[in-house]
């Protein structure tokens, strides 16, 4: 009689072990199924989001879907006195969700976390000069995307990213885009595609991009992304990202193929909202 409720207990364990995403699924829809945003929330992101307020109303009913369970699978912690409110939670997640509208949940499964910094804050960061020494500083930073699973964001740029909404920055977009890169295991500007051959094209189609963007730089020519992309291959796809959402007609008549590739891997085109 035991053995044979071990053996019961055993395959219930491996069918919830190998089907647990699915159950998982399974639950959220449940959780969600007729959760909204409330009309203050709707208001706040008509205000503060432009993109919301150019989407069409199929895209939008996905972004809010989204938003809902984003402000109830991750946490949120304020910084350096920074006192959180719904409506902050709320514009970063709205930010956060643009990237990832057509795909489906979990939402970046590597984030447990988001800290907000008023503004601009100090990060301790190390150095090694040719001669191998290590010195230790502060650097200011805007935000950053660590691989663990936490995103550090400076409020006063998320607002200004969205005050802005076509000068190719944006600070959510440009973290948040880290952080799918990092799905990989890697930081490499390459996230997780659907195809072996997919790799390929983005091998392809990316290292040129990232080539001609740096001899720009190096010329000081004039270019549609920004010339922080040109630091190495990861903030290229961020930076790149950040262009894709603010200014694409500009990328696609600038770069047609690059711009088909990040409309495949996104799963929408921009230039709709626009």
């Amino acid at each position: 009689m035991i053995n044979g409720l071990l053996i019961f207990a055993l395959a219930i364990f491996v069918v919830i072990y190998w089907r647990w995403q699915a159950l998982q699924n399974w639950l959220w829809n449940k959780k969600y199924k007729n959760a909204v945003l409330n009309s203050q929330q709707k208001e706040i992101l008509l205000r503060c989001m432009p993109i919301y307020k150019k989407m069409t109303d199929n895209d939008r009913a996905k972004l809010e879907r989204h938003i809902i369970w984003f402000l109830s699978e991750k946490r949120f912690l304020g910084r350096d006195g920074l006192k959180l409110t719904p409506a902050m939670k709320l514009i970063v997640a709205a930010d956060a969700c643009v990237l990832v509208l057509n795909k489906p949940w979990p939402l970046y499964k590597n984030v447990k976390e988001i800290l907000l910094y008023p503004s601009a804050y100090y990060a301790p960061q190390s150095t090694r000069d040719s001669a191998g020494l290590v010195s230790y500083h502060n650097a200011v930073r805007l935000g950053e995307s660590w691989p663990g699973g936490t995103l550090v964001l400076s409020w006063h740029d998320v607002l200004e990213g969205n005050r802005l909404p076509s000068d190719g920055h944006n600070l959510v977009f440009h973290e948040f885009a880290h952080q799918l890169d990092q799905e990989t295991g890697k930081t490499t500007g390459t996230p997780l595609l659907k195809t072996p051959n997919a790799y390929k094209e983005w091998a392809r189609v990316f290292s040129r991009a990232f080539v001609q963007l740096k001899s720009h730089v190096a010329y000081n020519m004039p270019h549609v992304i920004h010339s922080y992309g040109a630091t190495n291959e990861a903030e290229f796809f961020a930076v790149l990202t950040e262009t894709f959402l603010e200014k694409p007609a500009q990328l696609r008549q600038h770069d047609p193929e690059i711009y088909r590739m990040l409309v495949d891997y996104y799963q929408f085109d921009p230039i709709v909202w626009h």
